[in-house]
């Protein structure tokens, strides 16, 4: 697997993200090893927070949070999934599967990092990715909020919106990650942000996983993951593990995913879900202080 590595000083001077990077090591599954990133905060004997991005951003998207659920006592874990941020980027389209990332994820979740009593939170690929390791590893989680994300399985087809930004990230010329990130949002970014954003891809051949992972999505069901999503879905709606929904009320793609989540889902029966009102899609930019907040208070009923 040919990996290419953003270089350190695209990262320099960061607004509001002065997190020291931490690294390691899992295979490729090829028979080498790449480089994933993470940040992490709070108490190292904290209840654990999982914060999982999704596509093109990377854990800098959760700055506005970090700092909170510190603060609330959590121990917060943000990695990079890899293709973005500061974790290794395969170089080829075709090194990137559903099935990898999901391993990728889990690998440095359990192997390395030997998490335990979780509390997952995913945001679009974030909950792809978080919610197959919720059904194939149930044992290490204490909870679960999905945030803006779902499941799919192709049995039905995702929205027209959807389509179009998969066709074109996947064809554009030169892609605007910034751009991308800003029009799933409902505030403007700063300058700052846009650059944070666009800083992991220095010129187009550090771009395959943003470009490739929109493809990876399944769309028909004899998709590559359909059969694994499918048995994930099984799996989990047997689970009693706590489930919280915590969607934003503008975001086209994965809005239609909350009540099924809250139907299928046993751990969701008889919770408040809140609605997070004024974000779109990339809630954590629009309101990252409220939806720590709803994490934070989650967490602590866990615990109780």
């Amino acid at each position: 697997m040919r990996l290419l590595r953003t270089p350190e000083e695209r990262f320099a001077g960061l607004a509001d993200f002065d997190y020291e990077p931490r690294y390691a090591d899992v295979s490729t599954q090829d028979g080498g090893t790449l480089r994933i990133a993470y940040v992490a905060t709070g108490p190292a004997d904290g209840p654990v927070v999982l914060l999982l991005h999704g596509e093109p951003t990377w854990s800098y998207l959760y700055r506005s949070m970090l700092p909170v659920l510190a603060d609330a006592g959590l121990r917060a874990i943000a990695p990079d999934l890899v293709g973005f941020g500061r974790s290794d980027k395969p170089a080829d389209a075709g090194d990137h599967t559903y099935a990898r990332h999901v391993e990728w994820i889990r690998a440095l979740a359990f192997d390395v990092l030997d998490l335990n009593a979780v509390t997952l939170v995913g945001q679009d690929w974030g909950g792809l990715i978080g919610l197959r390791l919720v059904a194939e590893h149930p044992e290490r989680f204490a909870g679960v909020v999905a945030a803006n994300t779902g499941l799919p399985t192709g049995d039905q087809r995702m929205p027209k919106a959807w389509e179009m930004f998969r066709d074109v990230v996947a064809t554009a010329e030169t892609l605007d990650v910034g751009r991308f990130v800003q029009a799933g949002c409902r505030t403007p970014l700063s300058e700052q942000a846009l650059a944070a954003y666009a800083a992991p891809f220095p010129d187009r051949s550090y771009t395959v996983a943003p470009r490739v992972m929109p493809t990876l999505v399944p769309n028909r069901p004899d998709d590559p993951a359909s059969e694994a999503n499918r048995a994930a879905w099984v799996r989990l709606s047997t689970l009693d593990i706590p489930f919280l929904c915590a969607f934003s009320d503008g975001d086209p793609i994965t809005g239609a995913m909350a009540p099924i989540l809250q139907r299928t889902m046993p751990g969701a029966a008889g919770r408040e879900h809140p609605t997070i009102t004024g974000a779109g899609h990339f809630v954590q930019e629009d309101a990252g202080d409220r939806l720590a907040n709803v994490i934070t208070d989650f967490v602590r009923e866990l615990g109780s």
